[in-house]
């Protein structure tokens, strides 16, 4: 991996981390795209550069954190899913489905939900008042939902965002407890996957981790930013069917490889 492929791969992980479209996914097929060997450094960028997603939410969302100790325990309840079905799924997840072809289509079945809620569930009024009034049971329903995204194409915040709007959430309260459990779930992903690699790091990939993170950081800040505002008057049907477009396309893609 080049130092240029590596800040178009920390543009794309930080535009797509807090979009219902996969960033793992995204990442995967950029890769392939750009012919870049997933070797162990790939890897471990792709996860170290995720960080910089996640401290730009952690900046951004600051006050939110301070604010009240409830927030803490129901994230807490979503998160606990997750941890449990990553630590005996982790290997599977990372052997088997960490490819194209499942990534385009869990794009492409992700895409079918996401239209689905927009049209039937996403325009009901919230039964909350703030998101900290979320009870545990529905937190750890999120968080049930949020497991689904170990598979890689289905998005992490597509799944919490989906859970949250049959739990009783707007879909603005959706998206940003989405945002909110991405922390803890983030930051334990990552820092289990930098604690299972031993890599020693030459100058240049240590520039590239660098640059990447600081890369991933300023993409995502804005993505992040335009997000809300869009998906409060808009909703989610223009990314179903992105993800519906770009699974098909790569699909083709592929097919057309191998026959070449």
């Amino acid at each position: 991996m080049t130092l240029f492929q590596s800040i178009i791969i920390a543009i794309i992980e930080g535009l797509t981390e807090f979009l219902p479209i996969s960033s793992t996914g995204h990442m995967i097929l950029a890769s392939a795209a750009m012919g870049i060997h997933e070797d162990e450094f790939v890897k471990t960028f792709e996860v170290f550069i995720q960080l910089g997603a996640i401290l730009a939410i952690a900046l951004m969302y600051i006050k939110r954190f301070f604010r009240s100790l409830d927030i803490y325990f129901k994230l807490f309840a979503a998160f606990l899913p997750t941890a449990v079905v990553g630590l005996l799924a982790y290997d599977f997840i990372k052997d088997y489905l960490f490819n194209p072809v499942v990534v385009s289509v869990s794009l492409i079945l992700g895409g079918i939900i996401l239209i689905f809620i927009d049209k039937k569930v996403v325009a009901r009024e919230s039964t909350l008042v703030e998101v900290e009034d979320l009870s545990y049971k529905n937190a750890f329903f999120i968080g049930l939902c949020q497991c689904l995204s170990m598979v890689p194409g289905t998005s992490r915040a597509a799944a919490t965002i989906i859970g949250g709007v049959f739990n009783g959430l707007d879909k603005k309260q959706a998206t940003e407890f989405s945002f909110l459990l991405a922390v803890p779930t983030m930051m334990a992903a990552g820092g289990y996957d930098l604690l299972k690699s031993d890599l020693a790091f030459d100058q240049a990939q240590l520039i590239m981790l660098g640059v990447g993170f600081v890369v991933a950081f300023i993409s995502a800040w804005i993505a992040v930013k335009l997000f809300i505002k869009y998906v409060s008057s808009h909703g989610f049907t223009a990314f179903g069917w992105y993800r519906i477009a770009l699974g098909i396309l790569f699909l083709i893609f592929m097919w057309e490889t191998d026959l070449g």
